[in-house]
């Protein structure tokens, strides 16, 4: 393919893409109120700890536009999962042809299996994020009240759930690494002090919160999916070996 050939590749997988996102994003923009129940759960069950008093757990907004920008937010995101297996195809459309046979045949089942990490991850961000939400409403002792807007509130759990999913997608991206030889159990080995402190590093900064909780939540699965990658390879050599 020329380069002109290869820009309209582009634009058309982009284009793609993006009407998919779109369609999604109706969707979320749809049913949200709905999601909207469901995203406050974890905040009800830790006010519920915290304040048993309190009949409701509502959220306050504080701006004109608060509402209507914190429900376009959750629309995109869940704009981005209804979307993602399009997305994730055309991603996969358009690297088909750099690949070789072998690569190609592994490519596709890593695609889908990529959308089910991220749904798992967002399912471990469900349970976590209320324990955590307890531990920080509370550091400040019973004399401080704590009224959440709904901007910053689902700020902080979209944000929290997408970079879950985006963690549990390592060791997919590690164990495809090995299967193509670019990688091995000796070199992550190798690499492993390296690898810790940029987990950290990056969960410092995929983390929206400053505290060192959410940190550890971070760091903690990328820490264990590293090593399982480690065993993985391992695992996958081994059988190469044997053929």
């Amino acid at each position: 393919m020329t380069l002109l050939e290869h820009l309209h590749e582009v634009r058309s997988r982009v284009l793609r893409a993006a009407i998919a996102l779109a369609l999604g994003t109706v969707v979320g923009y749809l049913v949200f109120p709905a999601v909207l129940e469901l995203l406050l759960d974890p905040f009800c069950r830790a006010q519920a700890v915290l304040r048993p008093e309190l009949s409701d757990c509502n959220l306050v907004a504080l701006r004109p536009l608060e509402a209507f920008s914190a429900r376009m937010k959750t629309s995109v995101v869940i704009g981005l999962f209804v979307g993602g297996p399009v997305i994730f195809y055309q991603l996969w459309r358009f690297i088909t042809p750099g690949l070789t046979r072998r690569e190609r045949r592994l490519a596709l089942p890593f695609v889908l299996l990529s959308q089910v990490m991220f749904a798992v991850g967002l399912v471990f961000a469900y349970v976590v994020i209320p324990q955590g939400l307890r531990i920080l409403l509370g550091m400040a002792g019973d004399r401080v009240e704590t009224f959440l807007s709904v901007e910053e509130y689902l700020s902080f759990f979209l944000t929290t759930s997408v970079a879950f999913g985006l963690v549990f997608e390592l060791p997919l991206v590690l164990i495809f690494l090995s299967l193509v030889g670019v990688v091995s159990c000796a070199s992550l080995r190798r690499a492993r002090p390296y690898a810790m402190v940029a987990i950290v590093v990056v969960a410092a900064i995929i983390t929206p919160t400053t505290d060192a909780i959410t940190l550890l939540l971070m760091a903690g699965p990328m820490a264990l999916f590293y090593e399982l990658s480690i065993l993985a390879a391992w695992v996958i050599e081994r059988r190469r070996r044997r053929r």
